[in-house]
Parts: structure tokens; sequence; C-alpha cells
């Protein structure tokens, strides 16, 4: 099964890397990770992506089908409860289209043992001021912390694209899925807490991580814009 072609609020894939790419040199981290295209689902597809993968971004288009999913899940998890360690690094989402954002910073935050960072990263600053605070303190945080935004601009600049307004309606989503001691996390924060996706390992981890993309197309077979994007190492 091959992921979808999308265009993502205007912007061709290429000018997509290009942002990510800029985004995390200009906050502060070293190029020892890089995000690439998982191009698909198949085994042969899932082995062109470079190995350790330790987070994957997923696009995907919020319908109404997904949010009557969305809306069931959330019943469900709180009338069951699910197991979350408190290690996970979880933030909400306040500022309108700041998903990419949000999913970046919950891909590093949750493998910032594994990233080095420059000595004035101005990321690992905002990790290390937030890391006691709690999901809705650090999206408060982030509201006001002027060097992400700053260099949110400048790398959607330098990659020839526009960011929308915080006023426009984007219909498309990015979520990030982690791996915290062994288990597989969803983190979105538009949802009011991470969703434990089960058990994982270092080894199985993008194979894990596709099963859960593969949930989200299932959900909406006739839409055509899902895209997964790893994190894997240089």
């Amino acid at each position: 099964m091959l992921l979808k072609t999308y265009v993502y609020e205007g912007t061709h894939l290429i000018f997509l890397f290009f942002f990510l790419f800029q985004f995390l040199k200009q906050l502060g981290i070293h190029p020892d990770w890089q995000f690439v295209d998982v191009y698909g689902m198949e085994p042969e597809l899932l082995s062109m992506v470079p190995r350790p993968v330790c987070a994957v971004l997923l696009l995907f288009p919020i319908t109404e089908k997904y949010e009557t999913f969305r809306t069931e899940e959330e019943e469900r998890i709180k009338a069951k409860g699910q197991d979350v360690k408190s290690s996970v690094y979880f933030m909400k989402q306040t500022i309108n289209n700041a998903c990419g954002t949000i999913g970046l910073i919950h891909a590093i935050a949750n493998n910032r043992d594994k990233m080095n960072f420059e000595t004035n990263s101005s990321l690992k600053k905002f990790l290390e001021d937030s890391l006691s605070m709690t999901p809705e303190e650090r999206a408060k945080y982030l509201e006001t912390y002027e060097a992400i935004r700053v260099t949110h601009e400048s790398s959607a600049h330098e990659g020839q694209t526009e960011a929308p307004s915080i006023d426009e309606k984007v219909d498309l989503h990015f979520i990030a899925l982690v791996n915290v001691g062994g288990h597989l996390y969803e983190l979105d924060g538009r949802k009011p807490f991470p969703i434990n996706h089960g058990e994982t390992s270092d080894d199985s981890f993008l194979e894990d991580a596709i099963e859960v993309c593969k949930k989200f197309m299932e959900r909406d077979p006739e839409e055509l814009r899902f895209n997964a994007i790893a994190l894997s190492a240089a």
C-alpha cells in the first residue's frame, strides 16, 4: 500500500522537508537526525527508511469521520483508562495552525536523550524550562516563546512557503508517534492526553507506527491526503 500524495497547505513535499531541515537547524539541533519520506507501507518500501527511527509524523485530513472517531475514542479511554508513563512529554495545542510545530516538539522532546543540541539552542531551553510543566502550561509557554515563533517564520520564508494565518481554516493535521519506555504513543495537541497504542521496541518501532497510520487511512478510505515522515538517523 502506497501512502497517498498530498499538497500540504499549498506547499509541495520538497519544501516541507526543506522547512523541517531549516527549522531543526535554526533551533540548534545537530544534523545527526533527518526527516525522510515514508513512501509506502510494504516491507520493501519501509526497508528504504534509514534506521534507527525515533519518531514518525503523520499528516492526515480532519474529516467528519475522524472527528466522530476522536470523540468516541476520548470517551472510551476516559471510561476504561489507560497507562501513560510520566516520562511522556505531551503538550496541548492552543495556537491555531501550529500542529506541525507541536508535532516536531513532541518528536524531539520525547527523544531529547538522543539529540545533540547546540549550547545556545532555543529548543533545548524551551524543553528544559517546560519539563516540569503541565501540558496546558507548556502550551501557554509556547504562545509567549518568541525564539521558536521567529524560527518558524524564518524557516518558512527560506523554504519559500507561507504559513497560514492563525485564523485560516486548515483541514490537514500533524501528529507525532513516539516510543517512550517500550510503548508507542500518539501525541496530538488537540486531544486531552496521549494515546497508548501498545508495546513497541527500537527495532520494530517504524513498522508498529505504520500500523497505527494504516488505521487512520482505513477510517477514511476515500481520502487521499495522507503522508508519513520519519525522523531517522542521518
